[in-house]
């Protein structure tokens, strides 16, 4: 099942599979489900959860500094924030963070691409259902 950031927070609803088939969601907690987590079945089985291209934000800074300047603004909105492996800063597609961060001297590139931002400082203290990636 291929689901969006959003998606992949919902407690319940009526989802799709990739192929199609309709699965209804009813989780006792609000997941923080990954790309390559699992969720099991009533019925035993299992669906492979996979994080869907959706509209993003790159944002390229300068240095380490520049990345923390940058990304303390972007928490100071309580706005979800991946940092990527090279370093570079990613959000879900928003005209004023990404003017913001290039007010601050950031380059941005639009794109379509899997949103995985980072599950916050106390998110351990909350069960994790997809922490057994069936």
């Amino acid at each position: 099942m291929t689901l969006t950031h959003d998606d992949r927070q919902r407690r319940r609803g009526r989802l799709r599979g990739d192929d199609g088939e309709p699965l209804l969601l009813e989780l006792e907690t609000v997941p923080r489900l990954r790309d390559g987590d699992g969720l099991t079945l009533a019925d035993g089985g299992a669906v492979l959860v996979r994080a869907a291209p959706e509209p993003v934000v790159d944002i390229r800074c300068e240095s380490a500094a520049h990345a923390a300047k940058v990304a303390w603004h972007i928490g100071n909105r309580h706005a979800p924030l991946q940092v990527l492996a090279d370093g570079c800063l990613r959000i879900q597609d928003d005209h004023v963070l990404a003017g913001m961060a290039e007010g601050l001297g950031a380059a941005t590139r639009r794109r379509q691409a899997p949103f995985s931002p980072e599950p916050g400082a106390y998110a351990h203290a909350a069960p994790d259902p997809g922490k057994d990636r069936g």
